[in-house]
């Protein structure tokens, strides 16, 4: 069974989080009785929840290890994935895929996703109304995966994990763990920026070297 809008913003009391546009959203805590990923993405099924469902050809839940210790998170599709289904195969996916091979992983290791599962248009900043629409799954595939560490890739990947409406640069923020339900999650620079500002790759990669940092002293860590 689906859930419509109404029920994809419901959130137990005193759980609410801003939108990235600074006007309050509320948003879904996990129900208990997601076990795996398929449950979530059979119960996101054809989804008409917000008007991005009008424009997409595929929508592109998330591709990975359900075990993964290490989670990356986009915005959105861009073309690319919008012809696929499959997250990150363009140009930036090809860059992230560098970055994940230098850390001494492997793509299918790890689990790799986006804030909303459908492309906006032209590739646009997702909208405040379809954030509220589609966060509520990311959150949901993070409570099943239950990694060690989150890395939000640029500023409305982490301004959705950490409910930040005043978020408007990375930059202020990354190379620094912060908090999302008890999991560090570090905010980098997104691989589409890269490809525009190539000098910014060695700070990516000191906030990678963190990450694998981290990694290494979780206990019993399994990548």
């Amino acid at each position: 069974m689906t859930m419509d809008c109404n029920q994809a913003a419901m959130t137990l009391p005193g759980q609410r989080q801003d939108s990235l546009f600074g006007e309050a959203f509320s948003l879904p805590s996990p129900p208990p009785t997601d076990k795996t990923l398929e449950e979530i993405q059979t119960d996101l099924g054809d989804c008409q929840r917000c008007k991005l469902a009008k424009h997409r050809r595929h929508i592109v839940f998330g591709e990975g290890s359900p075990q993964a210790r290490l989670v990356f998170v986009g915005e959105g599709p861009g073309a690319d994935e919008d012809a696929t289904g499959r997250p990150f195969v363009g140009r930036a996916g090809q860059l992230l895929d560098k970055i994940i091979a230098a850390m001494g992983l492997r793509r299918e290791a790890v689990y790799i996703c986006n804030v909303v599962k459908c492309r906006p248009p032209e590739n646009r900043t997702p909208e405040r109304d379809e954030v509220a629409a589609c966060v509520g799954f990311l959150h949901r595939q993070l409570a099943v995966i239950g990694p060690d560490v989150i890395v939000a890739l640029g500023a409305s990947a982490a301004s959705a994990l950490l409910g930040d409406p005043k978020l408007s640069s990375i930059s202020k923020i990354r190379g620094q763990f912060h908090d999302y339900r008890g999991i560090p999650l570090m905010p980098t620079f997104h691989p589409a920026y890269l490809l525009r500002s190539p000098d910014k790759k060695r700070e990516v990669w000191d906030d990678m070297k963190q990450v694998m940092a981290k990694l290494k002293a979780s206990t019993g860590a399994r990548l």
